[in-house]
């Protein structure tokens, strides 16, 4: 398969076209001014989710300059509800746009020692949805997994970014998240990967829209 793009001379192929938009998300894609590695497909399914299963609570594990944290706080403005809780190992690259957005609590630190402190600021009746960004190594995503499933809300997501690592992609690491999420699956029986989250056809995130039972 061959696809041609107009400021390029010749005909690239689908692995090339990857590339180069990955080159785009990477470098260039920004939400609000801050620099953003959201592919523009998946953040759209992001807000279809948001808007459907009405989370008060998005986990972001992996925050970056904070453009996708402020991305959802912004939703849940439109929505009228809702906090995001955002924690990464570190936060001095955050923007102060989306460090000074009232509904984000920031937790500097790892995902995994960071996830009793996150629990606690749980209520009972919160419907919880996770986002898991972080260093995407296979056992640190595990990890995360391990440790976050249990506070996702049944009906709503726990969303596993860039399994395209190798598998669409030819990026480390790998093992990588698509594997972490196969190992995760084969003991746990409460998430179920809801593939129609992926029917743009190119994602980021292949089996990584886990839908809690």
């Amino acid at each position: 398969m061959t696809l041609f793009v107009d400021n390029h001379k010749n005909s690239l192929t689908l692995d090339d076209l990857i590339v180069l938009w990955q080159n785009r998300i990477a470098n260039k894609s920004k939400y609000f001014g801050i620099l953003t590695h959201k592919d523009p497909a998946d953040a759209w399914v992001y807000q279809e989710i948001i808007f459907e299963k009405q989370p008060t609570v998005i986990i972001e594990i992996g925050n970056y300059f904070g453009g996708s944290t402020l991305m959802f706080a912004h939703w849940l403005d439109q929505i009228g509800n809702g906090r995001v809780i955002a924690v990464d190992i570190d936060h001095e690259r955050i923007d102060p746009l989306a460090k000074s957005h009232p509904r984000i609590t920031w937790i500097q630190g790892d995902g995994w020692e960071c996830a009793s402190q996150v629990k606690q600021l749980l209520k009972h009746d919160d419907k919880v949805m996770v986002v898991e960004d972080s260093s995407h190594h296979c056992e640190q995503c595990y990890g995360v997994l391990q440790s976050y499933h249990s506070m996702v809300t049944s009906g709503q997501y726990m969303i596993v970014e860039d399994g395209i690592c190798n598998h669409g992609l030819p990026w480390i690491p790998f093992p990588g998240p698509y594997e972490a999420v196969e190992q995760f699956l084969s003991t746990n029986n409460d998430f179920v990967i809801d593939r129609s989250r992926e029917d743009f056809l190119l994602t980021w995130n292949p089996k990584g829209f886990l839908l809690k039972t």
